[in-house]
């Protein structure tokens, strides 16, 4: 599906999701998601989970890597807005993201995940310079699943495949 939005409205939400650090669709699914009660929230974020990450798949067959990463850290960000919507956390900004790792990372008495987020966050810088050798990419890739599957078993509802 597809949906196209004129002029003057295309530009203002392309600024509010710039300024925010989100993709546009992570912008409109946090609109979206204001008017959804807790669990439909949920869902649609693990819904945007998976659809991220089969485009960071499909884009980096296509040796597309900076992109990948872009969708990679979109994977993330969806999976640590499922869990802290599950919590009553907050989960609007980059900030949020990183406050929701420290605080799991507490909680769980697994400091790595701070290291596996920092992984993500590499490559969600690389979307914006473009530093990554694919060598760097696939090592960043590797913990930034990791990641993934850690957070994925603190939702009961998150898929493992």
């Amino acid at each position: 599906m597809e949906l196209v939005v004129g002029e003057p409205l295309a530009k203002y939400i392309l600024d509010k999701a710039r300024e925010r650090g989100l993709t546009i669709e992570e912008f409109l699914a946090e609109l979206v998601a204001n008017e959804l009660g807790r669990e439909d929230r949920v869902r649609l974020y693990l819904e945007l989970h998976g659809k991220y990450l089969a485009e960071a798949e499909e884009l980096e067959r296509k040796e597309d890597l900076t992109q990948a990463g872009e969708k990679l850290w979109g994977a993330v960000c969806s999976l640590l807005s499922a869990l802290a919507e599950e919590r009553g956390w907050r989960h609007y900004s980059h900030r949020d993201y990183c406050d929701i790792i420290e605080r799991l990372a507490h909680e769980l008495g697994e400091p790595e995940l701070s290291v596996m987020f920092a992984s993500a966050e590499r490559l969600h810088a690389n979307y914006y310079h473009g530093f990554l050798r694919p060598e760097g990419f696939k090592a960043n890739k590797k913990m930034a699943l990791a990641l993934v599957e850690k957070l994925r078993k603190l939702l009961p509802g998150a898929s493992t495949g």
